[in-house]
Order: structure tokens, then sequence, then C-alpha cells
């Protein structure tokens, strides 16, 4: 079994993101979860390009890594200086402390004519001297031969003159770039093949960006050409459209294939490393995302679930345990009588008790509902409370029976206060209260809580930490219909609730007095 080593270059290239952005602190933790995932090198930053990075350098130092080598950024030296020694850039990658740098150099005769303004054979001095000074400052020496690909299609000797000069510098890795990200597995294919025949003593790697939608593949396609190093990003952040996605690679690599990348049993973290990569970055993990996202072991149609529920591997490539996630079965105006056993089974409910009128009338509901703008995929807790109803003697632990809102605003306001009364009743006890807020949500809120606290304290810990709306009929402008889903938490659960009406203020009080029935 041939072992690929994974390069992972979140800490840098990921940022390059717009949207994701880590601070030192967000990097360390990152780097520490990308080290107990298994990964074997983690490029950290560019220590002469910014503060940020130079001071992540200055923290590693003082921290153990017990898997992956630290790697530091760069370039080759510019034409200006006569030494390399004489570069601060390289400088700085010696002295920030990491055992490892990987450093780019250009590869493609377009960059170096138009853009650099030197001769190819001051280009390959250049690549060969800035390697060479690394190396014998003690560090190992990645080469990044940037948008190595275009520029073997341009010319293919200049591009393979430039990695012999990064070998004679003493590289111990030639790692090929799809800078832009244009190529197609055929080509990357047969240029890596060329490449591991013409060079066999030395590691090649390969670094694709997703601007085909092909970095996954691409750089799948490079380790069965003959590449055993393979870079990219945990869940593809990366600049434009992203680098490849390693979170599919090493999922793809270690389940499908003989070569070995992290382990299996690292493989269990991948999810794990996901949710952090991304909440440190303030990313969302797109739901659908291969392998770690919500959604992809997820089953929604009625057929499908049907299915997996006598084999999974009808609708699902891998066990979702492998890779640390975990099946889950929506209901929605697809489910069939599968999808609505499937969740009763799961929630212990004794199915014996249910006869086939009960899966009927449940499922005739539940495509009413969905059919009057009720998304019940992607509010759980509501769909609790709705399967409850069908069930003999259904209690609740209060009951809403009228509400109010008042808003109005001078011209001497800062704020839009408003006022809201809720009537209820708890064991037939009637409760009526007033409260204020910044907002109708918050003073509905604020009311509600005063009708329940005494009876149920516990409501204290509950925090909306999430609302999100949507028109359903988009065509009835501002009389559309709402949808109001509400994120709720307690400090240790989250569970989601959601409201529909053309009342924007009734479709947000549904959801929010169902995130107290479902908690209480």
């Amino acid at each position: 079994m041939k072992s690929i080593k994974i390069f992972d270059t979140t800490l840098r290239d990921g940022t390059q993101m717009e949207g994701f952005s880590l601070d030192m602190m967000d990097k360390i933790t990152v780097a520490k979860t990308l080290d107990d995932l298994g990964v074997h090198y983690i490029e950290g930053g560019w220590p002469a390009s910014n503060p940020n990075d130079e001071a992540f350098f200055e923290a590693m130092k003082d921290i153990k890594l017990k898997n992956a080598k630290l790697c530091s950024f760069g370039a080759t030296y510019h034409k200006k200086f006569k030494d390399p020694s004489e570069c601060p850039s390289l400088q700085k990658t010696i002295e920030c402390g990491a055992k490892a740098a990987c450093i780019f150099g250009k590869t493609w005769k377009l960059h170096i004519r138009d853009f650099l303004d030197i001769t190819p054979e001051e280009n390959y001095e250049i690549i060969k001297n800035s390697v060479r000074f690394l190396a014998e400052n003690g560090l190992e020496v990645i080469f990044d031969a940037e948008h190595f690909f275009n520029g073997f299609l341009d010319d293919e000797e200049f591009a393979l003159n430039c990695l012999q000069s990064a070998i004679d510098g003493g590289a111990s890795n030639l790692t090929l770039c799809d800078t832009n990200g244009g190529m197609l597995p055929t080509q990357i294919e047969k240029i890596v093949t060329k490449v591991v025949n013409t060079f066999p003593d030395v590691s090649i790697g390969i670094h694709a960006h997703n601007d085909g939608d092909l970095a996954v593949a691409n750089s799948i396609m490079a380790v069965r050409a003959g590449a055993s190093l393979v870079q990219g990003t945990i869940n593809g952040v990366g600049e434009r459209c992203g680098n490849a996605n390693l979170c599919s690679i090493i999922a793809n690599l270690e389940l499908k294939t003989d070569f070995e990348t992290i382990g299996k049993e690292n493989l269990k973290k991948l999810k794990k490393a996901s949710i952090t990569t991304g909440l440190r970055g303030n990313y969302p993990i797109p739901k659908n995302l291969p392998f770690v996202g919500k959604s992809s072991f997820t089953h929604k149609g009625g057929i499908h679930v049907s299915a997996v529920n006598k084999n999974p591997i009808s609708y699902e490539c891998v066990n979702p345990s492998s890779v640390g996630n975990e099946r889950r079965i929506t209901i929605s105006d697809l489910s069939g009588r599968s999808n609505l056993i499937t969740y009763a089974k799961n929630k212990g409910y004794d199915l014996d008790k249910f006869d086939n009128d009960f899966w009927k009338n449940v499922l005739f509901a539940l495509k009413k509902a969905e059919e009057n703008g009720i998304a019940f995929e992607e509010a759980q807790a509501s769909f609790d409370l709705f399967f409850k109803q069908f069930l003999p003697n259904p209690k609740k632990a209060f009951k809403l029976k009228n509400f109010f809102v008042h808003t109005s605003k001078t011209e001497a306001d800062k704020h839009t206060p408003v006022e809201a009364t809720v009537v209820g009743s708890i064991d037939g006890k009637e409760f009526h209260t007033a409260g204020y807020g910044h907002g109708p949500v918050s003073a509905l809120d604020t009311a509600l809580r005063k009708g329940l606290e005494k009876d149920f304290p516990q409501i204290s810990k509950i925090k909306l930490t999430d609302f999100k709306v949507r028109i359903v009929s988009m065509n009835a402008g501002t009389s559309a219909k709402t949808r109001v889903v509400i994120e709720h938490s307690d400090g240790k659960q989250i569970w989601n609730t959601t409201g529909v009406s053309e009342n924007i203020i009734d479709a947000s009080m549904t959801a929010l007095v169902d995130g107290f029935l479902w908690y209480l």
C-alpha cells in the first residue's frame, strides 16, 4: 500500500477565500485540529507577508505537534538581490522556526517575460539558489512550481528545466501547481506521468485549484499518475473558486483505493476537522459538501429511505461513520411511509400501536402542511410537535390563546420601542403578561417568558441563536407568505422551529412558541 503525504494549506491558501478569515488564535486551534487529524504537513502562512502569520509562527515555537511538520510559505528571491541571503523574505523563512519551507517559483515563460523581465537562465539560477539557501540552513524544501501545467503546455523544456533547477538546489519535493485551476484530469495525468518518469528519484506533489470544479479529480488523477504528496485545504476553501478539498481527497483515497493517507482511524475525525475549520473561519460549511456536509448522508425521498433501511449501500457510497458523519432521514412533502416509520422508530415510539390509518393521516397532513409553506426538514423540533398531535391524548406544557404587538416611533426615538402582550394558559390557569423589546420578536419573547417562568424556571436557559426569514410565495409581493425559522439553544443542544404566515409576526410567534413547547 503506497503512502500519500497530505500537505494542508488551509492556514495560508484558505484565508485567501472571500469571507474566510483566521486570527492567530484561530490558526493555532485549526493547526492543532489538523495535527490530530494526522496530516503530514501544515503550511502555517507567509511569515514575511503580515504580522499575523509572523506571530503565529512565534507562538507555535512553544507548541509541539505529534503528527504534522509545520511548514512556512515564501517565494524565490527578487532579481534586485544579488544573493538569496540578501532577501528579507527568505531570511524570515529561516528564522520563523518551521522545520520545512514551501517556496514558489515561476515555471511559465509568460511570467518571466511579462512580469519579472528576466531570461530563462536567470530564472533557473533564482530557483536553484533560493532552494539551496534554505536547504543549507537546515530546512526541508518543497518547491511549488507555480502555473506549472500552463507552463508545460507552453514550453515543455523550460518548465522541466525549472524543476531540474529546484532539484539542483536540494528540493525534497516538486509540487506541480494548477494555479489557475483550468486543467482537465486527462491533461493532469499525462503531464504528471511525464514529470514522474523524468525525475524518478524525487517526490512529486500536486496543488490544484478548483476553477473548473475539477480540483479533487485532478488531485486523485495526479496520485494515480505517480504523485506522492497532495496539497489542499479543509472544506476546499481558497481564493476564487477554492482549492482542492482535502476532505474529499482523503476520503476517496482511503476508502476507495489502495493508497493510504492519514489512516482509517484518523479518517473518523474528518467531519470534526471540517466543522472546527468552518467555525473558526466564520465560514458556514455547505450542507451538500461530500462526506462531511450535514446533507451528505441525508435521505429525503420516500423510495430512497425505504431502500436505505433495507441496505444503506443502495444510496450511500461509503459508511457515514467512517468519516465521522451520520445518516439522517428528513421529513418533507416527498416523504413516504418509510420516512415516518424510521422517524418514529428513532424516537423510540412503539410502532405496534400505529395502524395503516394512522400513517395515512400523518402523511396526508404532512403534505398539506408543506403545501402551505411549512418546511419541516429545516425545523425538526416543529415536526416533533406536529407528529405528537396525532398521538392519543396529546399534551402541551402550555397553550397560546392570543397575542398583541404595538409599536410606535417618534422623530426623537433612537430605537423603535415595541410592546407585546401574550395571553395563554398552563393546566387551564390563564396568564396575561406584557413585555418590551427592540423588535416584535424580542418583545414577544420577553412577554412569553414572563408568563412561563414561574411554572417552568428552566426556560431561562433557552437562548434564540439564529433567526431566518424567507418569502414562500414570491409573486405575491408584500402580501406573500413568510417562512420563519428560529434556532434555539440551551448551551448543550440546538433545535430549530418554524412558522409560516402572510403576517411575519404571526409566523415568528409560531416558531417562538414551538421552541418553548419542544424544550418543555
